[in-house]
């Protein structure tokens, strides 16, 4: 019975060994795996931020962009303004020399029809002084 215990006690250790041997290579096996796994998340990992890194980049050039033509749309429209207000004090500066022109025209018209009147008016005084003469000389 010692030899049948000891055949059987063979037997278990060789099927124990056996399991060891299966559970070594599916524990080899799945540590492979799982650093197989780790090397493709990391992979994975690694193409997502450099994505993302050219991503950001690609969005920080086209932020850059958009700023420089806003500040260029900004100074336009400040140039835009400049020359619309030079065009505006031009214009204003022009009618305000008409207008002077006009006033400097008007009062030398006036000027003159005074002038006229006055003129006029000596005229009339010397008719009337030489009627009044030549109306003394039949008179008398």
């Amino acid at each position: 019975m010692d030899a049948d215990h000891g055949d059987q006690s063979q037997v278990i250790i060789g099927d124990l060994q056996a399991t060891i041997l299966a559970l070594r290579d599916r524990l080899e096996d799945a540590a492979f795996e799982t650093k197989k796994a780790e090397q493709r998340a990391t992979l994975n990992s690694a193409d997502e931020i450099q994505q993302l890194k050219n991503t950001a980049s690609r969005l920080r050039g086209e932020l850059e962009s958009l700023r420089f033509e806003k500040d260029a749309a900004v100074q336009r429209e400040i140039q835009k303004s400049a020359d619309e207000i030079q065009q505006l004090k031009n214009t204003a500066s022009s009618l305000r020399g008409e207008l002077e022109s006009l006033r400097f025209e008007k009062d030398a018209a006036v000027q003159h029809e005074i002038q006229k009147s006055a003129d006029e008016i000596q005229q009339l005084k010397n008719t009337a002084s030489s009627l009044r003469g030549e109306l003394e000389k039949f008179t008398k």
